[in-house]
């Protein structure tokens, strides 16, 4: 059966030739995790220039499409987004604020890395500048590519913050926003000094004119305004209250948040919140008032302990109850925990986090994060075709990566059978 989303393409198969058609692939696989629109059995998914056509149940396929059959044995789900990572990456960072330093100036085609998350299913990576305190913005990139251009999808994804509960990382933070409360009252006056001589201006040659002593060689127009330019401080700080930036807040503890809390006070502008899990981490006392915000938070898939004890906590799990919309990555930046973070996933919803919001959380959260949601994370018609394939349900244990695409292309030339 198909459904209605699907009835208006239907046109790409009805009557085509073969020859019309022959740029398109149609993937028949046992099961498709889209992610919007639930788990699709038998179905085909249609790729064309480097997009999904269109994805249903048992859609007839027209003579003349090469068709590619791993129903039943394949399940296809859109590739991994890591919206967190340093892989590729060896700079070294500072303490300081440099919220427009941009982690796409050291993106470094050649590191085998970025082969090798791909080959482990990771088709995106959201890579941050190195650093404490605010180290600059994230660069959104696909891993493959001859150069830096090739491989960037977009920059300034978002500005990351180290957030902590010391007086030093609250004054970061707030002097971010006076510096930009600063320069908006340098640039009124400006702009107030630019009226009045304009205004003089229009007076003296009105009188001019009008006592018939206009000269040839004075100028016709007044120099239009030019406002002054703001530090880096004030245009990122002004970038994030104007909704053209938002923010990744770190926070490693209960007290960091309310800190960071009492340092934006009153300011209104999009961040989400990446949370190392560690043993004993204590957040879970705020999980209800964090997901009351329905902000994303950022986790490792690890069980962590309740403090002082050796009773487990599914630190993931609890926040996604509590209405947070979850982001996982893996472990480390490791190749090996990219390797492994499907697996990873599995064991927490072995513990309790729903699997449907644990494969979003790998795959569509992290691409609204870095702003590529419409273009990336799900199965859906018109988005990008990358798809990875496996042999068995992905959270499962034993399942393994059959096949990767990225951009409608498999990453290997010989696909497995």
């Amino acid at each position: 059966m198909i459904s209605n989303t699907l009835l208006p393409v239907l046109g790409l198969l009805a009557g085509a030739s073969p020859a019309a058609r022959a740029d398109i692939l149609a993937i028949k696989v046992g099961r498709a995790e889209t992610i919007s629109h639930g788990t699709i059995e038998h179905a085909v998914i249609l790729v064309e220039d480097g997009r999904i056509v269109m994805i249903g149940e048992d859609l007839p396929v027209d003579r003349g499409i090469e068709v590619l059959d791993r129903d039943p044995e394949w399940t296809a789900m859109p590739g991994l987004v890591n919206c967190y990572s340093r892989v590729g990456l060896d700079s070294k960072g500072g303490n300081d604020s440099r919220p427009l330093q941009m982690a796409s100036r050291e993106v470094y085609p050649a590191s085998k890395a970025y082969q090798e998350v791909l080959e482990a299913g990771v088709t995106t990576l959201g890579l941050y500048p190195p650093g404490n305190g605010i180290p600059g913005q994230c660069v959104v990139v696909r891993p493959v590519g001859a150069t830096a251009e090739e491989m960037i999808i977009g920059d300034g994804a978002y500005l990351k913050v180290l957030a902590r509960s010391s007086a030093s990382s609250k004054k970061m933070v707030r002097g971010g926003f006076e510096k930009a409360d600063e320069h908006a009252e340098k640039e009124r006056k400006a702009r107030e000094k630019w009226e009045k001589a304009k205004e003089k201006w229009e007076k003296d040659k009105k009188k001019k004119k009008d006592d018939d002593e206009e000269k040839g060689d004075e100028k016709k127009t007044f120099d239009p305004y030019a406002p002054p330019e703001p530090d880096d401080q004030a245009a990122a700080f002004q970038a994030l209250r104007d909704g053209e930036l938002s923010a990744l807040i770190s926070i490693i503890d209960s007290a960091s948040y309310l800190h960071f809390l009492d340092a934006i006070g009153e300011e209104e502008f999009a961040w989400d919140l990446r949370v190392p899990v560690t043993r004993e981490l204590n957040l879970f006392h705020l999980a209800g008032k964090i997901g009351a915000t329905g902000r994303r938070i950022v986790m490792e898939p690890t069980i962590s302990l309740h403090p002082n004890t050796m009773r487990q906590r599914n630190l993931p799990a609890e926040f996604a109850e509590a209405g947070a919309k979850l982001v996982l990555i893996p472990r480390s930046d490791s190749i090996s925990s990219h390797e492994k973070w499907l697996r990873d996933t599995g064991e927490i919803v072995a513990l309790g986090l729903p699997r449907e919001v644990a494969l979003r959380a790998l795959t569509q959260e992290p691409a609204d994060l870095l702003g590529v949601g419409e273009s990336l994370g799900s199965l859906d018609a018109d988005k990008a075709a990358n798809i990875v394939f496996l042999n068995g349900d992905p959270l499962e244990p034993d399942t393994r990566i059959k096949a990767v695409m990225l951009d409608g292309s498999f990453i290997s030339e010989e696909v497995p059978q």
